[in-house]
């Protein structure tokens, strides 16, 4: 290849995300300097938390920048090496972002570990996202066998992990998901206990009826009107590890519309002591991604935890496979096939 394609953010949305936001742009493959490397993109991972990127509002990560490439992690293969730690050929991982090819110094990067036998596994399962549902749950939600755990998004990349990690753990899990497909696959091939369908018009009712017993652990992914049935349902104690609030991400202009519900959310939290914890992984990674890595590896072999992925080839196809992602049409973890293996 001698075409270096790149999505770069061409404005910032206002409201939900357009297409018309991202601009693709060619250039010629650039050439690695003495201490670097040539990378080629072979897998791209999609993220909610992107979205958070694209708007210049304060956050906990710096925004893309118009004009620039839109930020993600991928797989990528050593095309060319001048650096004396890699290899022509290596497989790595790293934050490089929506392009065909870059350049790295090496710091930015980490050779695939040998246990990722299946390389877009890094990008979802055995990368961040598993390491999210593994860490928000364990360290934060905690699960006791017998206690409801309540994952929503229970279909996505992170949710699914979650739902099996919690039955392995003992929980009776009940997914929240958008469709019966979604909800059935949640059941039938994740092992969840139960599922209920958002979109249904008594949604708020079959959740009730599902988690008879309350809920003690809600994983939180969503927020909108899934957290607002699952409110009422919550135990005693409850722990609510704050993963994502996709149903929020395009409020950054104004607040939605509705009461202000802030006061007798509070007042919840005090009354039944519950557990509200936002985390953002990439705190916890240097600790924390050994011994997830080694856990959900043995998991997988066992398979004790199964993965969907939503393929999408081709990086200027890489726009709308966002929008699908945020809109809920996606299924599964969301990888762009940019090139061949």
């Amino acid at each position: 290849m001698t075409t270096h394609h790149r999505i770069l953010l061409d404005k910032r949305p206002t409201g939900a995300p357009q297409l018309s936001d991202f601009r693709l742009d060619e250039q010629p493959v650039p050439e690695p300097g003495e201490g670097q490397v040539l990378l080629r993109t072979i897998y791209l991972s999609l993220d909610p938390y992107m979205r958070g990127r694209m708007s210049d509002a304060p956050s906990y990560a710096p925004p893309v920048e118009v004009g620039a490439v839109m930020v993600g992690g991928a797989v990528s293969r050593v095309e060319v090496s001048r650096h004396p730690d890699y290899n022509e050929g290596d497989l790595v991982v790293g934050d490089t972002g929506w392009q065909s090819h870059a350049i790295s110094d090496g710091r930015d990067i980490t050779r695939l570990d040998a246990r990722v036998t299946h390389p877009s596994y890094a990008l979802s399962l055995l990368g961040m996202p598993g390491f999210t549902a593994y860490h928000g749950l364990l360290k934060i939600g905690e699960p006791s066998p017998g206690e409801t755990l309540v994952v929503a998004s229970a279909t996505g990349a992170v949710g699914s992990v979650v739902g099996q990690i919690g039955r392995i753990k003992g929980a009776h899990v009940v997914g929240v998901a958008g469709g019966a497909d979604k909800c059935r696959y949640a059941v039938d091939t994740l092992g969840f206990n139960a599922c209920v369908d958002h979109r249904a018009p008594d949604f708020a009712d079959q959740l009730a009826a599902a988690t008879g017993n309350g809920i003690d652990i809600y994983f939180e992914n969503v927020g909108g009107a899934v957290f607002d049935a699952v409110l009422p349902r919550l135990n005693i104690g409850a722990r609510i590890p704050v993963c994502g609030l996709i149903a929020h991400y395009n409020d950054y202009s104004a607040l939605p519309p509705g009461p202000n519900q802030a006061p007798r959310l509070m007042m919840q939290i005090l009354m039944k002591r519950w557990r509200v914890q936002g985390f953002i992984i990439t705190d916890h990674w240097a600790e924390g991604f050994g011994p997830f890595l080694s856990d959900m590896t043995a998991w997988a072999a066992q398979d004790k935890v199964k993965l969907r992925e939503d393929i999408v080839d081709g990086l200027e196809n890489a726009p709308q496979g966002f929008l699908n992602l945020l809109s809920g049409k996606s299924f599964g973890k969301v990888v762009v096939r940019v090139s061949d293996l």
